[in-house]
């Protein structure tokens, strides 16, 4: 049984989250403030902690770096307000595996939790998080896990060995899955500007609600197209 750690400071929102968590199965621990938190974490060590982002004291973003630094591997799931953008910006940058918008809703929380089981199932198997396969003339790059910091060298050699092949476009296929940090984007970007100054088309499709959300946020769909539909992707790229 996992445990999850749900930092906030409204008690309502704590019992809500509570009789959710309970009835899917995790031990559940709650802190009303990121210092009890924080304390809470070192004891028990929570694969998955949901934190509000807005606090008194001790922000949702101090303890997001805090938590990090201890475990990197955790799942940090942010709760943020609807005009929050920068605010999720920055927890996005300091590693934050995902968002959920207040006010919370079921489905919301649903998807969040199968996106963080998924990657922590990913992280204990040997399965790759990026590879790449050819669809008739297109290069695919599948996409999972969670991706920062330290894929840029996965990225920029499975880039190198698609660049060599001549005229070939790329789909980057993204696992519903997938989180992208602050430095992952970085990373996108930076490929994604190769595949450009090549001119190489290029399409993304398959992220969730979320990560397309914070890709436009952050200027990726500037770059590259996204598509519903892997179907609709390769008839761009075709």
């Amino acid at each position: 049984m996992r445990k999850i750690l749900v930092i906030d400071d409204e008690k309502p929102t704590l019992s809500m989250f509570q009789l959710f968590l309970k009835v899917y199965g995790y031990t559940v621990f709650t802190a009303e403030n990121g210092e009890q938190g924080l304390k809470i974490f070192q004891k028990e060590r929570p694969a998955i902690v949901i934190t509000d982002i807005k606090m008194p004291g001790m922000d949702g973003l101090e303890v997001l770096k805090q938590i990090k630094a201890m475990s990197p591997q955790t799942e940090v799931i942010i709760i943020t307000g609807h005009g929050d953008v920068d605010l999720t910006i920055e927890a996005m940058n300091l590693n934050a595996t995902d968002f959920i918008n207040k006010p919370i809703q079921k489905n919301a929380l649903d998807s969040a939790l199968k996106r963080a089981q998924e990657r922590i199932s990913l992280l204990e198997s040997s399965e790759q998080e990026l590879s790449w396969s050819r669809d008739g003339g297109v290069a695919v790059v599948d996409v999972q896990g969670n991706i920062n910091a330290s894929h840029e060298d996965l990225f920029v050699g499975v880039f190198d060995e698609i660049l060599e092949q001549q005229n070939m476009p790329v789909l980057l296929r993204f696992s519903e899955n997938t989180s992208v940090s602050g430095a992952g984007i970085g990373i996108l970007i930076q490929v994604l500007t190769r595949c450009s100054d090549e001119n190489r088309k290029t399409a993304l499709t398959g992220m969730s609600e979320n990560m397309e959300k914070f890709f436009e946020i952050v200027g990726i769909t500037r770059i590259t197209p996204v598509f519903s539909t892997q179907e609709e992707a390769l008839g761009y790229l075709k």
